[in-house]
């Protein structure tokens, strides 16, 4: 099993001044799902190397288990520090990909070309993907064959416009990831802010927030081992 992890470039938060990047639990969550469960993981980036961590997620009150665990791997640290340039990336290589989030996502990958084609290119081969939290918003530039967006019909979930207020970001993002999707067509599900909640439709997965990382993964995982699309 060989799963792309595909994680931000971008460390600021629009115009306040403060720095943003990759949530660490949507990171390590299904990192270690994946690890644990044999898979040769390859983590990518748009620029390459270390990839900005939002320090937000460090902190005590956002820590987990797993969280801490990845802090004091240092060959996971090593593997983080070094991510491959995402155009430098073939999906034919891969079984599937993993989109975790954070806000970084919202302004490099949601308009990155280079993912844009990436994710297509996936959709296109019948593997199926998985994004969470911020990351289903990376689909919003994604289409399909005949040009129409990718998630218009589709059922999903992301993270929420109360889960945005409630952190005090919904006039800072560059759009908010509910009503984007909504926008395009999507029929998107939610829980209550912070629950637990993963959506499957076809070859789409996605996970509302940092809490639903793992079981995304887990439920990737379960369609890898059920054959249910082609791997490499």
């Amino acid at each position: 099993m060989k799963v792309l992890m595909v994680l931000t470039s971008h460390d600021t938060l629009g115009d306040t001044g403060k720095k943003t990047g990759f949530w660490l639990e949507e990171l390590a969550a299904p990192y270690y799902a994946f690890k644990d469960a044999g898979a040769e993981i390859t983590l990518a980036s748009p620029k390459g190397g270390q990839p900005p961590l939002d320090p937000k997620s460090d902190e005590p009150m956002f820590q987990t288990d797993l969280t801490r665990r990845f802090t004091a791997d240092e060959a996971a640290n090593a593997q983080l520090a070094r991510t491959v340039r995402l155009d430098s990336v073939d999906q034919n290589d891969f079984d599937t990909v993993f989109y975790p989030g954070g806000h970084g996502p919202m302004w490099d990958l949601a308009e990155d070309e280079t993912s844009i084609g990436l994710i297509e290119s996936f959709i296109a081969a019948g593997k199926t993907i998985a994004l969470v939290c911020h990351a289903p918003g990376v689909l919003h530039r994604v289409k399909k064959a005949d040009g129409s967006p990718f998630v218009s019909g589709r059922h999903l979930t992301g993270f929420t416009n109360s889960e945005e207020a409630a952190v005090g970001l919904d006039k800072v993002v560059p759009f908010l990831v509910e009503d984007e999707l909504l926008s395009l067509g999507a029929v998107f599900s939610k829980v209550k802010d912070w629950g637990v909640h993963t959506v499957v439709d076809g070859q789409l997965i996605t996970g509302q927030n940092p809490a639903s990382s793992e079981e995304a993964a887990r439920v990737l995982i379960a369609a890898l081992s059920e054959g249910t699309f082609r791997t490499v």
